[in-house]
Formats: C-alpha cells, structure tokens, sequence
C-alpha cells in the first residue's frame, strides 16, 4: 500500500526537503517537471516530435513545474505554446526563474484569451495542492477552455480546481485523462468521488529521501525501483 499526505503533510515534506535535506525546490520542480514531460510523451505514444501540446500555467511552484515540462517537450521536438494565468511580472522566485528560461529559447507564450483553437495534447499546471477555494478569474478560464477541448489533458500533482484533501471539486475543476502527483498520493485524489476528474493516477519521483518520511512517522517501501513513474490507479 502506498500511504497518502494531507495537504498540512505535503507542506511539512517541502519544508524539511529545503531545510533539513538541502535538496533545493528548484531541483524538485526539475524532477517534477521532466517526469511530467515523460508522461505526456507516453500519452502520444513515446514520441512528442512535431506534436501540438499546450502547457497551462498558473504563477506559483505548480506553474514552475509545468514550464519544465513545456522546455523538455520542446527539446524533444514538441510543437508548445505555453499559456498563463499572471502576466510575467506577477511570476517570483523559482517559477519567474523558469519563465525566463521559456523566453530565451523563443517559447511561446501567450494569456488565457490568445490559445489557438486545437491541441492534440494538454497539460494542466494552474493550481497545486495550494488552492483555497473555486478558481477565478484566467485560471477558472483556462480550466473552462480545457474542458471544452477534444484532447486528453495531463494535470500535474492535482487536477485544478479539485481539493487535495478531500477530494471535493469545485467550479470549474479540470476533468484529466490522467493525473501525476508528486512524493507521495494526496488524499483526496484517492476518493472514489474524484475519479473523474483525475482519471489515471500516477506518481512520480522527486527524490524525498525515505529518512524524511520516517522522522514524520510514516513508513514508505521503496516505490521507484523500475520507474521514477509508476501508476497508483487506473
């Protein structure tokens, strides 16, 4: 069995991963993000080269790991356009770091309202484990927009718009094909309720040393032995 976090956990595991283990959250958000880009590759069939993905970011650490995704799928040949809920000086920290980047390769990047009609993939990084309440305002537009979309949508950690810890859903939520969570299942994508929102569950490695795990008092088998992705659920 695969033990499940509550947000208040998920939130402890960060902090002890920066100040206890010195692992940096811009290493997290690489892990996150390039495990991220080889699920959608394995959505399209294990090559992304000349296909269309739209990678839809909000301005926080969710939105960081999502633009890792979109510069690993354009290095591998992808046709990206990444789209925004801020504008670019509402990003700090690790994800205005990851902004940059996206800019100096000629990414494009565009608002909420300046997406092209059709993609044959998406990828949802708007809101993390972070969300308070219904999402609003070009975060709520960009879930809209996906929903209506033909193409299967990939949501990073948790579906936009879903809470982490119960699994309620609120409007809009992004409905996913398929959902990869980060070190280790938060609750509420495991209720039965929630399933059509997060669709398959997958869980990637961002490399939690298992001694973290432990000093919180919660047992962990070793789960990356064959894959840094492996799926929890379908």
């Amino acid at each position: 069995m695969i033990p499940s976090l509550t947000t208040a956990q998920m939130i402890e595991v960060d902090r002890a991963m920066i100040e206890d283990c010195h692992i940096e959250l811009i290493q997290m958000m690489e892990n996150a993000g390039r495990n991220f880009a080889e699920l959608a590759r394995r959505q399209m069939g294990g090559a992304v080269k000349g296909h269309s993905v739209a990678v839809l970011c909000g301005n926080g650490n969710n939105g960081g790991g999502g633009m890792t995704a979109a510069r690993h799928l354009h290095n591998w040949g992808a046709n990206v356009i990444v789209a925004l809920t801020k504008s670019a000086d509402e990003f700090r920290g690790v994800s205005a770091h990851q902004l940059d980047i996206l800019k100096r390769m000629n990414i494009p990047i565009v608002d909420s309202a300046s997406l092209p009609p059709t993609f044959e993939l998406i990828l949802d990084a708007i809101i993390g484990y972070s969300l308070s309440g219904s999402p609003r305002g070009a975060a709520a537009d960009l879930i809209n927009w996906a929903n209506k979309q033909t193409a299967p949508i990939l949501a990073l950690d948790t579906p936009s718009g879903l809470d982490p810890n119960d699994g309620k859903t609120y409007e809009p939520t992004i409905r996913a094909t398929a959902t990869l969570t980060l070190a280790l299942p938060k609750q509420g994508l495991l209720n039965p309720n929630s399933a059509p929102y997060v669709g398959e569950l997958y869980l990637a490695d961002i490399s939690v040393p298992p001694e973290l795990y432990a000093r919180m008092g919660i047992s962990v088998p070793p789960l990356f032995i064959e894959s840094v992705l492996i799926r929890v659920k379908a």
